[in-house]
């Protein structure tokens, strides 16, 4: 098995190429300087979470790195893993092929704030690592893992999905394009789907959960859902 340092870098490295091809080819240029900035932001946030994890919570940067649809148990997990793949890369690549053909234009103005939201998105994702180690990027109860109640998880159910799809959200206006929008139709049912299936399992598995849902009321959204 390699070592966390290996796969951490290799992940790394991996999600750097896959972004930088997602973002550039279906644009068919480098002056792209949108995606320039948002590959910025995305490499520079994830690098400083991974850091921190690898200082602070090693075995919870196990868990994260130990990710995909592959690492999952049950079929329908992964099915539901493979469709927000395939919706994340239509989020990179609809913007990209609107850069190309010019199908919409996004004030400068909003696009250095969608950068704003999407680093906003990812200090949510680091809140939840810090109150909760054993955030896990797959569906599974640890051995006396208790329930979380504590800093985001106060708010809502699910923060980390919530920070996800702030991020998600803010990423077609910070690449210019006002058509990749459309995606977060598919992406937002695919996190839904997940959500769900992940409460109905915590209710079976984690005791005390149940007992949480009746405190904390929301899943995603204060006063909304």
């Amino acid at each position: 098995m390699k070592s966390l340092a290996g796969r951490t870098i290799l992940g790394s490295l991996q999600l750097f190429v896959f972004l930088g091809v997602a973002l550039f080819a279906p644009a068919w240029t480098l002056d792209f300087w949108q995606a320039w900035v948002y590959l910025s932001v995305f490499t520079a946030a994830s690098a400083l979470i991974t850091a921190y994890l690898w200082r602070f919570d090693p075995k919870l940067l196990e868990r994260r790195v130990n990710a995909g649809p592959r690492a999952e148990k049950e079929k329908s997990q992964k099915l539901i893993q493979i469709l927000a793949s395939l919706a994340f890369i239509g989020t990179l690549v609809l913007p990209s092929l609107d850069r190309r053909f010019g199908w919409s234009r996004i004030p400068v103005v909003l696009v250095i704030a969608s950068d704003a939201l999407v680093a906003l998105g990812f200090l949510a994702v680091f809140l939840v690592y810090k109150a909760n180690t054993f955030t896990s990027a797959t569906i599974e109860v640890a051995p006396n893992q208790p329930v979380i109640s504590t800093g985001p998880y106060a708010i809502v159910r699910h923060p980390m999905y919530a920070g996800a799809l702030v991020l998600l959200l803010a990423t077609p206006p910070a690449l210019g394009s006002s058509w990749g929008l459309v995606m977060l139709i598919p992406m937002t049912l695919v996190l839904v789907l997940r959500l769900v299936s992940e409460e109905r399992f915590l209710r079976k598995s984690l005791p005390g959960y149940t007992e949480y849902c009746q405190k904390v009321r929301y899943r995603l959204a204060p006063l909304i859902w």
